[in-house]
Formats: structure tokens, C-alpha cells, sequence
């Protein structure tokens, strides 16, 4: 199969997408992927491919046809824009040697659009592991900003790949920002540079948006009080994801300016009280946050609608005390 062929497989199956998006849009990320899979089965059996319809859930790209290969992303909010695969590729399908990206976008005008992978690429952003991030349309991508292709990237080594990543990082600095990163030393796998801002800085709209966010994701805050590690992917989840650096994470949650703003001395546990103050900027956040944060964190995907629901289970599990699915949000919100 020639990359004009396949191309011509990107437009008939795209267009396959868009249509039906369009008559009943898809609600979530694996239907999507999915249908996508489904599709190239069908339409790359003329050429002599077949598709795996159970590959591993961690293989990159996600669908292989032959030396070319498709990376699957879904929103259902008005974007092209996702966090993709990690940098260090290490679930690449080593028979796939041109990817290609569709995008299902099933939010504002729903749409679905291909691009070429390596044009989509546009930014690193590190959470665990540094991972790409990927946008349709985009007029640069990040491998002409690090000058450098994505070939010559992907079969660096990591301490190079890191390499390239701090100086593009360098070029972002904004006035009163700093470049936070662990230099090469022996036996490090790898570094993250992010750009660092104080929790105290930060107004009081973006403080509550994370910590609805940190809440969400880090469901551990939950513990009893006496557990010295409750906080530690919070700061974690602030420092590597958004660049912020947060002094004392207890104050974020246990704090009375937080938990008890009226000062009314009416007791009880200080981080349900928190929770329960910011529950609408908590609910908002399970629909806005990126299906992908929710599989690094909690290590599935879950549906926009059932995060609430989900994480009432698991910080069921973690509470003591208190029950935070009998204590926290409305009725139908709670796991049956």
C-alpha cells in the first residue's frame, strides 16, 4: 500500500466518522476507537492487511496497517487539542513506520479530522512521564521548534531526547518564570522541565480550579490525618502537570480559610468540609479534564458522567471515620 492509498483510506474513513458523529454523536473515547479500528478492518482488507481488533491497550499507535499506523484521539469538548504518548514510546509497534492521527471531536460543531502525527505534535507536557500533546491544524510543530524530525527524536536516547526538551522549554520561559529540571547524572532514566509558579502567587479562581482538579485525580487526600503520604501525589500533580509549587499541601484542604471560610466552629472533618465547599468546581472538572489523566492516575478510563461516582468508591476506601459517598454530593451522584 503506497502513503497515497492510505491517505485515501484516511479521507473515506474519516468521512465515515463525521457522518455518524454527526447523526448520533459517539460518548466515549474506546466506542470511538473502536469504530475506528472497525473501519480500517473493513476497508484495509483489499490491500491485503488485517487489523488487530484486541491489540494491547498500552501499543502505540493505536491501529496498525502495514508500515503505516493510526493514533486515535476523542474530546467531547470544542478542541483539537489532547495529551497523547509518552516520549518514550516504549509500546511502539516496530513495523509501523508512518503514523497518522484522527481526531474525534464531539464537542462545539462535531467533526473528525487525519493529520500527519509528526505536524500534530506541538508540546511536551509532564506529568509521570513527559508526554506529547497533539493538535489538529496546528501551524508549527514541536519538532521544527526543537529542530529536529520526529525519526531522529524518537530513536534518541532518553538523556538526548531530554536534551532537546529543555531547550524548547528554555524558549518558552515567560518574565518572573523559572526552568525547573534534574541535570544528567548516572542511572537517571529521565528528567522533566517545567516552569514553576507558587501556589500562594496564584489567584483565587486558579487556586479553587486546583484544587477541585488535585481532588479528583488524588483521591488518597481522604485519609485519615495521621497518613504521611495523603498529599504526595497532590504536590506531585501540581508540580509536574501545571508548574506549581505548593509549600504546605495540608493548607490546600485542612486549612480553615478553606474548610471553614465562615468560621463558625462548628467542627467535623476539616477536608470533607473542604470537598463539600467546591463540589459544582469538582463536578465541572470531571467533564473538563482529559480522559488520559484519568487512565495515569487512576488507571482506567471512566466516562465524564461517572467520575464523580467513581471516585466516591475508591475514596470510600480510603476515608476513615467518615463515608465521603453518604457525606458528598447529590443523590445521583452516588454509587448504587
Amino acid at each position: 500500500m503506497t502513503q497515497e492509498e492510505f491517505e485515501r483510506l484516511l479521507d473515506s474513513a474519516s468521512a465515515i466518522l463525521r457522518e455518524e458523529a454527526r447523526s448520533q454523536a459517539f460518548d466515549s473515547a474506546k466506542a470511538f476507537e473502536n469504530r475506528v479500528r472497525n473501519i480500517f478492518h473493513e476497508s484495509s482488507k483489499s490491500y491485503g492487511f488485517e487489523v488487530n481488533l484486541d491489540p494491547h491497550p498500552q501499543a502505540f499507535p493505536d491501529i496498525a496497517i502495514g508500515r503505516f499506523g493510526v493514533e486515535v484521539k476523542f474530546t467531547t469538548n470544542d478542541t483539537w487539542r489532547s495529551i497523547a504518548n509518552s516520549i518514550l514510546e516504549s509500546q511502539r509497534l516496530l513495523e509501523v513506520e508512518r503514523i497518522y492521527l484522527i481526531f474525534g471531536k464531539m464537542g462545539g460543531e462535531v467533526d473528525v479530522r487525519w493529520a500527519d502525527y509528526e505536524k500534530s505534535v506541538i508540546h511536551v507536557r509532564t506529568s509521570h512521564v513527559p508526554r506529547f500533546e497533539v493538535e489538529i491544524g496546528s501551524e508549527r510543530s514541536l519538532f521544527e521548534r526543537m529542530g529536529v524530525t520526529y525519526e531522529h527524536f524518537r530513536l534518541s536516547e532518553m538523556a538526548d531526547k531530554m536534551r532537546f526538551i529543555r531547550n524548547y522549554a528554555r524558549g518558552r520561559l515567560r518574565p518572573g518564570e523559572r526552568l525547573w529540571w534534574l541535570e544528567d547524572s548516572p542511572g537517571e532514566t529521565h528528567t522533566l522541565p517545567i516552569q514553576v509558579r507558587l501556589y500562594t502567587r496564584l489567584s483565587p479562581e486558579e487556586k479553587v480550579r486546583l484544587r477541585a482538579e488535585s481532588i479528583l485525580l488524588c483521591h488518597s487526600i481522604v485519609k485519615s490525618g495521621r497518613s504521611r503520604d495523603k498529599y504526595d501525589d497532590v504536590v506531585l500533580y501540581l508540580l509536574t502537570y501545571h508548574g506549581v509549587l505548593c509549600h504546605q499541601a495540608r493548607d490546600l484542604f485542612s486549612a480553615g480559610s478553606v474548610a471553614n471560610p465562615m468560621n463558625d466552629d462548628q467542627g467535623g472533618v476539616y477536608i470533607q468540609r473542604a470537598i463539600k465547599l467546591i463540589e459544582d468546581e469538582i463536578q465541572a472538572a470531571a467533564l473538563r479534564m482529559d480522559d488520559e489523566l484519568f487512565y495515569e492516575y487512576w488507571g482506567e478510563h471512566v466516562r465524564r458522567e461517572n467520575r464523580i461516582k467513581e471516585w466516591l468508591v475508591r475514596a470510600d476506601k480510603y476515608a476513615t471515620g467518615w463515608t465521603p459517598s453518604l457525606e458528598l454530593f447529590n443523590d445521583t451522584l452516588k454509587p448504587t
